[in-house]
């Protein structure tokens, strides 16, 4: 039974890390011997998805338990200005008036870039600066300057983007002058603090996004030629979504190799060791504690990477790859150790298991995930996720019920159906088999979209709104980082 004292909140949040990445979870090539202590510690959720994979939309969700159709942000380009107008409270601010010392660390990528997001402590390390202002103002960079100048020079401190986003890096600093263990040092430095009011912690790492560069010696633990290969399904089921070639396309993707997609994987497998260690040193804080019993830990992800899957990199799809996500859920004083639960589970979810721990139940747009795990029931019967503005070509959602997932897209007018217990890979789609269930899962897509507060309507008088097919126009992001905005630009006074 939990104790009559608020519990302290934990939540410790990845960066496009996939669902498939822990070890005890059933990734025999990983090394994550602390997301295996969380796992042991309580529950993991083997069914949770980014409802919008991507990491403004996703970000959103969790700061206000809303689905994107209510923040309006569908994408990292979405004009979903005074989100917490149409929501209410951002969580920090919400569990403030509750009596909690709040505090984040780490990557927010709201906009704008710095928005009150109701912490007390509040500080920043983003992944990408447009002036030398902001990228001074950064808390990272302003630490790493401190510590050590002899790192002035670079440009981008995480590693190298524009055409390099996906090409296998070194970290340039030592492991313990990366923003990973900046962030661990001040989580620490939070945890550790004597006070009488329980906490809200929020920490936010950047990696494993890209660029996927892990420092030394994290980028030589794994052996490329012992990574699976990609998951490679049906060429009909593999290009039914344009928009993966585009992002392909766009972040210098389209042409990897098997080798070096191989050296990416064990790349991306080093970054996540990484973080496992930090994480590990963040429990040891936890657990010295003496309400360690009495503090909820929630650790999730934004999304995923297809990592080559489908022949894609990236996320913003409903592949299994880029939407599905890890979430660990432990509170010692009040849920079962070591327990596996299989219900759907989304990221909007989040506000309420805080809220709820923390005296009263706010759900907004999530489900009670803290009494599901408490009593295994109630479950959700079905979720939804969208990405792209309603009602235009780049629109795609996804329906999960059962053991069956449905994914539209408007470009096209196609439509996959997968199985994902007899085809966890989503290899081949079973539209034109089980015709029955594609019109079941399309109609309830449609319902639910018909009660969203979306900008413009997802659906016309036919259903699903559809557009002939057309290639999306092929064209490069350049990722440059303070004032730098092309190739051919030479060196500048420093």
């Amino acid at each position: 039974m939990a104790s009559p004292r608020p519990p302290n909140i934990l939540f410790i949040m990845t960066d496009q890390q996939r669902f498939d990445t822990i070890a005890s979870l059933g990734n025999s090539h990983a090394r994550t011997p602390n997301f295996d202590r969380l796992v042991q510690r309580g529950v993991a959720c083997t069914n949770a998805y980014s409802t919008c994979p991507v990491c403004v939309p996703a970000r959103y969700s969790i700061m206000t338990g809303c689905e994107p159709s209510k923040t309006s942000w569908l994408s990292n380009w979405s004009p979903g200005n005074n989100v917490a107008k149409r929501c209410g409270s951002y969580l920090a601010e919400t569990l403030a008036t509750r009596g909690y010392r709040t505090w984040g660390l780490g990557k927010f990528h709201t906009e704008p870039r710095h928005e009150n997001l109701g912490f007390r402590v509040h500080e920043h390390s983003e992944e990408i600066w447009e002036t030398e202002e902001e990228f001074l103002g950064d808390d990272y960079v302003r630490w790493l300057r401190a510590r050590a100048p002899a790192f002035h020079h670079l440009e981008q401190v995480h590693g190298e983007r524009s055409d390099m986003y996906y090409v296998p890096q070194l970290r340039p600093m030592p492991a313990a002058l990366t923003v990973e263990s900046w962030l661990t040092g001040r989580a620490l430095e939070e945890i550790n603090r004597a006070e009488t009011q329980p906490y809200f912690g929020y920490i936010s790492f950047i990696t494993p996004h890209p660029p996927i560069a892990p420092p030394v010696p994290y980028n030589r633990m794994f052996d490329p030629e012992k990574m699976p290969d990609p998951i490679v399904g049906d060429p009909s089921v593999d290009s039914a979504d344009d928009y993966l070639g585009w992002m392909n396309y766009a972040v210098w993707a389209e042409s990897i190799s098997p080798l070096q997609t191989r050296q990416l994987r064990a790349r991306y497998l080093g970054s996540i060791a990484f973080i496992d260690d930090c994480i590990g040193r963040i429990l040891d804080a936890v657990e010295a504690r003496p309400d360690a019993d009495n503090t909820l830990i929630c650790f999730f992800s934004d999304h995923g990477d297809h990592m080559g899957d489908h022949g894609a990199w990236q996320k913003e799809s409903f592949f299994e790859s880029a939407c599905r996500i890890p979430m660990l859920v432990s509170w010692p004083a009040a849920l079962p150790a070591q327990q596996r639960y299989s219900g759907l589970t989304a990221l909007t979810d989040l506000f309420g298991l805080a809220t709820s721990a923390s005296g009263e139940a706010e759900l907004r747009d999530g489900h009670d995930l803290l009494r599901s795990l408490r009593e295994a029931t109630p479950q959700r019967d079905s979720l939804l996720g969208m990405f792209g503005p309603p009602g235009e070509r780049q629109f795609k959602c996804m329906i999960r019920r059962d053991d069956w997932k449905y994914i539209w897209l408007a470009n096209g007018g196609r439509e996959l159906l997968f199985n994902v217990r007899t085809d966890p890979n989503e290899t081949r789609s079973l539209a034109a088999e089980h015709p029955t269930t594609l019109a079941q899962l399309r109609a309830e897509a449609c319902t639910i979209l018909a009660s969203r507060e979306l900008t413009q309507p997802a659906l016309d008088q036919r259903g699903l709104k559809a557009f002939s097919f057309e290639p999306y126009p092929r064209v490069r992001i350049k990722q440059f980082a303070r004032g730098v905005t092309d190739f051919g630009q030479g060196p500048t006074a420093s």
